[in-house]
């Protein structure tokens, strides 16, 4: 590996210290070098917080002057939480700017690269471009179709049932599974279930220690959550979608517990319209979705074409049972040429049960 490659690699490895803290902002990692040495490094450690270069360029203090940045993408050209990094770098004699790829925020695209040429900042880009964009997926996801990356989840029996017909689905897998769940739910923005799950198992949806607690999202039509449910208890802000055929009281009683809830238009079935649901968290800053819903709402999320990536975990064991819930319900498709099709699936052992992962949409 060439030293541009290494240093690149190692501003990605910096940049993932960021999961889980820094959302809506991408995941940032910076390295300064001069003299064939590495001098400073950085990263964006939480949203609103100094982002990757000039966390790196305050460690590096006047020893940047004539040096070289590594960064894992453009650096910013507009005024958010924090100035932008572009005048930053300028600002400290960096001398040559190595970047993976372009910043999708249309605030940015390109802007940024032209201002350090503008002030002589030689720049190169497109070091580790795939591993870039693979790191920042659910970023670039946002900014470019305006929704959260979604990654559906579920816990699953040999024959796909996700409880007995009599209700009881604690616990399909094992213990090594479920804190592998949590840890899940600790790296992304959100975790989002259907009313009938709430009103079935009465989940928190928190991370259970993993890491910070994700923000809770319920798909609830007709506004059934009872207050009693453990997804209002207020260690993570809910966030409640719903329709017009919800009781207007409920809504306002729900708001005054502290829950965000938003009216969304109905689908054929009168039921949250995934796409303009989907558009809602965006505007709220969620940038990665993960559902957890039953049968119904996976179902919806498939139909609507709006998956990118499944996370599956497969108990050695069948249930059996025609009545029994499966994990994913609605119409089904009428034709196998017509099924969804998983590909770059990854394959793991998680105590005694099978994780597996794999992508839905290109990316």
């Amino acid at each position: 590996m060439d030293n541009h490659r290494r240093w690149m690699n190692r501003a990605l490895e910096l940049a993932r210290r960021g999961i889980g803290h820094v959302h809506p902002n991408p995941m940032v990692g910076c390295v300064v070098v001069k003299g064939g040495r590495v001098i400073a490094e950085g990263y964006h450690h939480a949203y609103a917080k100094d982002h990757a270069e000039v966390d790196a360029l305050k460690k590096a203090g006047t020893r940047a002057r004539g040096a070289d940045l590594y960064v894992n993408l453009e650096p910013c050209a507009h005024w958010g939480k924090t100035p932008p990094c572009m005048v930053a770098v300028v600002g400290s004699g960096i001398r040559r700017v190595y970047a993976a790829m372009q910043d999708p925020n249309p605030k940015v695209a390109g802007k940024g690269f032209t201002f350090l040429k503008q002030h002589g900042v030689r720049v190169t880009r497109g070091i580790l471009e795939a591993e870039a964009r693979e790191l920042n997926r659910a970023f670039i996801t946002r900014i470019l179709e305006n929704r959260p990356y979604v990654t559906l989840k579920a816990a699953v029996s040999l024959d796909g049932k996700i409880a007995t017909a009599r209700g009881e689905s604690q616990w399909i897998t094992g213990p090594a599974a479920r804190r592998r769940g949590h840890a899940f739910r600790a790296q992304l923005d959100a975790v989002a279930v259907g009313i009938g799950t709430v009103l079935r198992d009465n989940p928190g949806l928190t991370a259970h220690g993993a890491g910070r607690d994700p923000k809770r999202v319920i798909f609830d039509s007709h506004l059934r959550l009872p207050r009693t449910a453990k997804v209002l208890r207020k260690r993570a802000q809910t966030l409640v979608l719903t329709t017009d055929r919800s009781p207007l009281a409920k809504r306002r009683a729900l708001e005054k517990h502290g829950s965000s809830v938003y009216v969304v238009s109905r689908d054929k079935q009168g039921h949250v319209s995934i796409p303009e649901a989907l558009r809602v968290l965006a505007r709220e800053g969620i940038t990665d979705l993960l559902v957890e819903g039953g049968g119904s709402l996976n179902a919806a999320f498939l139909e609507a074409g709006l998956v990118d990536e499944v996370i599956w975990f497969i108990a050695p064991k069948f249930i059996g049972g025609a009545t029994a819930k499966t994990a994913v319900e609605g119409s089904g498709v009428g034709r196998l040429a017509d099924a969804w099709n998983l590909k770059d699936i990854r394959i793991d052992q998680v105590g005694e049960d099978i994780l597996l992962k794999g992508r839905l949409r290109s990316g």
